[in-house]
Parts: C-alpha cells; sequence; structure tokens
C-alpha cells in the first residue's frame, strides 16, 4: 500500500468526508484549528467503519469532534476561523485555547528535564530513577494523531511547548554519567516515523558505546495499528527489522511499546505479519491503552483486545487513566468506573492476558495504581499504590484516599481518615521545589 496522508489543509478531499453531514465536517476543520489533526489511507480504508461514523470508535480515535472543545471554546475559535481571519490570526487564537488545556501534564516540562554538567537537557525527560525518554526531532510526528493523546503539544506549532532532540551524544554522556539509569525510552511523536537511517543514528551509538547499566531500549509507537506496512514493504522495513536484531545482539533487550486503543486496530492481516516480523528479531512486544469514553469503555472491548494481543503473541502492559490534558473532558469517566472496568476486564480473560497493570495514573508524583474501593471503619475508600515514583521509596506503597464517585484524576483525591496530607506530600513538594522548601525551614 502506499501511504499517503491527510491534515487539516487537505481533509476535505478524503471521498468518504463528503458523504457526511455538513455540522461533523465543520467540526473537524473547527476543532482541527486547535488540536492536531492527521491522518492516513489505511485507516480510512481499513479500520473506520463509515456506515457508524460518527460512533465508529476509530472514526473518534482519529478525527476531532465538536465536543472534544468545551463550548465557550469552540465557539472562541469557530468565530475567528469563520471571520475570513488569516493562519496567523487563527493561530494566535488557538494558542490562547491551548495554554489552558494543560499542555504539559504531571510536571513534564517543568521538572522532569534533566541536567547535565549544570545545564538542562532539551529533548530529554528524566522522572523515574531507572529510565530516561528521548525524544528524536525527527519524530516529533506520527502516522496519525490520536484524538486523546497527551502528547498533542508536540504537533501544533507551538515551540515553547515542545521537546525534541538531536544530540544522540548527550544521551550516550548522560547514561554513562548515571549508572542507576538501565533504560532509554525513544519517544515522540512516533520514533517509528522516522527512516530507519536516522533511527540507527540515536541507536548505534548507544550500542557501541557499551555503557555498562544500559540494560533496556524501549521504543514507543503506534505504528502497528496505524501504519504496519512500516515493517513490512515500506522501503527501509528490512533495515528497520535488521537494527532490531543488532540491539539484542548487542545484549541488549528491546521492548517494542505498542498503543493499541481498540480491537479492530489488530484485525487487519497487515498488523499480525508486522507483529511476526518483530517478534522474530528477538524483540519482546508491550501493548497499552488508557481508558477512553466513546472509544474503549467497555470490558467487554478490553477483554476482546486483552485476548487478541495475547493470541498474536503480544504481552499486555498497561491500562491507563486518560491523563488530564487536551480533550480529557470528553475521554474521562470516573475512577470508580474505570477500576470497576479494570476488575470486570481482568475476570473475563485467563491469567496469561492478566500482565496488564491498571488502572494507572501517570500523574505529578509518579504511577498510580487504583486497587480497589473499600470499606475501612466507617469510611469508604480508594486504596491506591506507587507502580513508579519520583522518589524511589515510594515503589508499591499503598496509601488511601476519601472515595468521590465524581473523581477523574488524582488532584480530586483528599486523603482518608482525617490525615492533612497524603504520605508523599513533603517529600513531593521538597523534590519539585527545593528551595522554597529550604526556605520555608529556615
Amino acid at each position: 500500500m502506499i501511504y499517503k496522508s491527510y491534515m487539516l489543509y487537505n481533509f476535505r478531499s478524503i471521498p468518504q468526508i463528503q458523504n457526511l453531514p455538513n455540522d461533523l465536517i465543520e467540526a473537524i476543520e473547527i476543532v482541527g484549528s486547535v488540536l492536531p489533526f492527521k491522518t492516513n489511507n489505511y485507516i480510512i480504508e481499513n479500520l473506520i467503519d463509515w456506515e457508524n461514523v460518527p460512533n465508529d470508535p476509530i472514526f473518534t480515535l482519529t478525527f476531532p469532534q465538536k465536543d472534544m472543545l468545551r463550548k465557550h471554546h469552540y465557539e472562541k475559535i469557530k468565530k475567528i476561523v469563520k471571520s475570513g481571519a488569516s493562519k496567523s490570526e487563527i493561530k494566535v487564537v488557538a494558542d490562547e485555547i491551548r495554554r489552558e488545556l494543560n499542555p504539559h501534564p504531571a510536571g513534564q516540562l517543568d521538572h522532569n528535564v534533566p541536567q547535565m554538567d549544570g545545564e538542562k537537557i532539551f529533548g530529554m525527560q528524566h522522572k523515574y530513577r531507572e529510565t530516561v525518554l528521548f525524544f528524536p526531532v525527527q519524530g516529533q510526528t506520527c502516522h496519525a494523531y490520536c484524538t486523546f493523546c497527551f502528547r498533542w503539544p508536540q504537533f501544533v506549532g507551538m515551540a515553547e511547548l515542545k521537546f525534541a532532540s538531536q544530540q544522540a551524544e548527550h544521551l550516550v554522556e548522560y547514561i554513562s554519567k548515571n549508572e542507576t539509569v538501565t533504560d532509554v525510552l525513544f519517544t515522540g511523536g512516533d520514533p517509528l516515523i522516522m527512516k530507519t537511517k536516522i533511527l540507527e543514528a540515536y541507536i548505534h551509538p548507544l550500542l557501541k558505546s557499551k555503557v555498562k547499566n544500559l540494560q533496556h531500549i524501549r521504543i514507543g509507537t503506534k505504528a502497528l495499528a496505524y501504519w504496519p506496512f512500516r515493517f513490512l514493504t515500506d522501503d527501509d522495513a528490512e533495515d528497520l527489522l535488521k537494527l532490531f536484531v543488532d540491539v539484542k545482539n548487542a545484549g541488549i533487550h528491546l521492548a517494542f511499546m505498542a498503543h493499541f486503543n481498540h480491537p479492530v486496530e489488530l484485525k487487519h492481516s497487515a498488523v499480525k505479519e508486522a507483529i511476526e516480523k518483530i517478534l522474530g528479531t528477538g524483540a519482546v512486544i508491550r501493548t497499552q491503552s488508557p481508558v477512553l469514553k466513546h472509544i474503549n469503555d467497555s470490558p467487554l472491548v478490553w477483554a476482546e483486545m486483552l485476548k487478541k494481543q495475547v493470541k498474536l503473541g503480544c504481552v499486555p502492559y498497561y491500562m491507563f487513566v486518560a491523563r488530564n490534558t487536551g480533550a480529557d473532558h470528553y475521554f474521562s469517566i470516573p475512577l470508580v468506573d474505570v477500576w470497576k472496568l479494570f476488575r470486570e476486564s481482568y475476570q473475563l480473560v485467563s491469567g496469561i492476558c492478566r500482565t496488564v497493570r491498571g488502572p494507572s495514573m501517570s500523574c505529578l508524583p509518579g504511577k498510580m495504581q487504583i486497587l480497589g474501593v473499600n470499606e475501612i471503619g466507617s469510611e469508604k475508600v480508594f486504596t491506591l499504590r506507587f507502580i513508579q515514583g519520583r522518589h524511589p521509596d515510594w515503589v508499591a506503597k499503598s496509601f488511601f484516599a476519601k472515595f468521590d464517585d465524581r473523581a477523574t484524576w488524582y488532584t480530586d483525591l483528599k486523603p482518608a481518615f482525617g490525615e492533612e496530607k497524603f504520605f508523599f506530600t513533603d517529600e513531593l513538594n521538597h523534590i519539585l521545589n527545593p528551595k522554597e522548601v529550604e526556605e520555608d525551614l529556615e
């Protein structure tokens, strides 16, 4: 299949769009002026059931829709778009709205950027002790944009909100100087949007450096779902698979972090063939997705997805809570409902599928897992624990929050049993604002 992409400027040329009601077409144009829009012919021809639009889950996953902006934001951008304003004038208004959508949740821009020799290294994040995230500049786009994506600021042309790096040598040096780092995660965007030669320029220096503490290389990608031909018929597909073999031969474990949000993304024969090719290199494919209203907020959908993934040789890894950014009001469901969905999904699958962890919130303190809802004494509480934490000592520690059936994120939760703060609050404040804490103690 020959790749063809569609963005806001040419989406009206998609043949199936011509049959949609005018209000849906208008919404794509209006919301797409704020939130990024990109899709491709594989998705349009193979994954979307156009007879079920606008309710089709993959259409919702890839096409902006009116309610993805709050009403006042929608009316604000619609007014300027319909006025005949220039692109630059529309961008000014769009950027104003974007800054109100929590563009960098969980402290990504302020607290995750590492330093080396007193200088910040932009294009990298180091939140957890063992894992460094690297954002290759050529990988800051995707084969298509997910409408829920928490990395949407990478794609909207706001340089101050974007992570990107071209400096492979900084990555090698940083890992060499930080012996607790065992994992590098290439992310974006999507690193597999890059040509193999470019990806090699980042990965081969890591392999040649023979940094003793580096044990795992991860690649976060949606390519299996959105363009499986990347591993089959693209002109450098064989070179890409050889690169995966190079990682294996260097004694490094390659973890392929695949994003699948709905079972439909696993149905095409090209996906199955691509998975076989990747597994044949010695890589392990781990899968993850948030729970998303309108797309996969059903235990039956999740159970089907987990079963298909395992049958194809993948390892279910994470069920996430939708992050509090962008169109989160459209996709989020209450934490108690996410937990119920996880529990019911778990009950519908065999033990081999139960490697999936969750529901997990990737939030400012770390990855918090909702273990359940319990009655302790006379109080109804959420039981939570850290899967990952900004401080390693928090990992696997449980704690309790007051039950709140409307809470959709950890910031909505309050400590249980009359406590003023969670056990990690003071230490988190010290990690994030060490100077302020020291001044308060003086």
